[in-house]
């Protein structure tokens, strides 16, 4: 059984804005360590528009960059959206009826399936199907963005801490 897990990066006051910050090479090179381990993602259509961008080659990439976007193109991404009409490479375009094809992809999958995109993480935090959060702490303040909770944030309780990074710290939750 997949276990799905929202994890991303925020800063102290509690933002995700990918071009208010971003990672560091330690903490990108845990990034592609993660991607190749993954089972897929599933996405809003914010965040998944945002990581199209990995469907395209750049000849001005370093090396992980390359190595992510590799990695991310294996994955199978699931995308939820009622705007889009079509999806890219190796991407499924899912419905309003999102819900029972989660829990089938959860039952027929192993390993970890991303959740990508704070809204698509409420959704399925109020359906119960979030197993695991995974906050990236950043020492930066925004004042504004996207935060991380995108409603109310539900009972979590703290199951690990990890230094990634000189700066940065995961806090993994679950749900209490």
């Amino acid at each position: 059984m997949a276990k799905l897990v929202f994890g991303m990066n925020q800063s102290l006051d509690g933002y995700v804005d990918h071009m208010g910050f971003g990672p560091s090479p330690a903490l990108f090179r845990h990034f592609i360590d993660q991607a190749r381990e993954q089972t897929g993602a599933l996405y809003g259509r914010g965040l998944y528009e945002i990581m199209r961008y990995f469907d395209q080659d750049d000849a001005s990439w370093d090396a992980p960059r390359r190595e992510f976007a590799e990695a991310w193109r294996r994955q199978p991404k699931w995308v939820v959206s009622r705007s889009l009409t079509s999806v890219g490479p190796n991407a499924t375009l899912l419905g309003d009826d999102f819900e029972a094809v989660v829990r089938r992809l959860k039952d027929e999958h192993p390993g970890e399936i991303e959740v990508g995109g704070p809204v698509l993480a409420r959704s399925l935090g109020d359906l119960g199907l979030i197993d695991e959060y995974r906050i990236y702490l950043h020492p930066v303040v925004l004042g504004q963005g996207s935060p991380y909770f995108a409603g109310p944030r539900p009972p979590l309780r703290l199951a690990a801490r990890e230094r990634v990074d000189e700066d940065v710290v995961r806090l993994t939750y679950v749900p209490a």
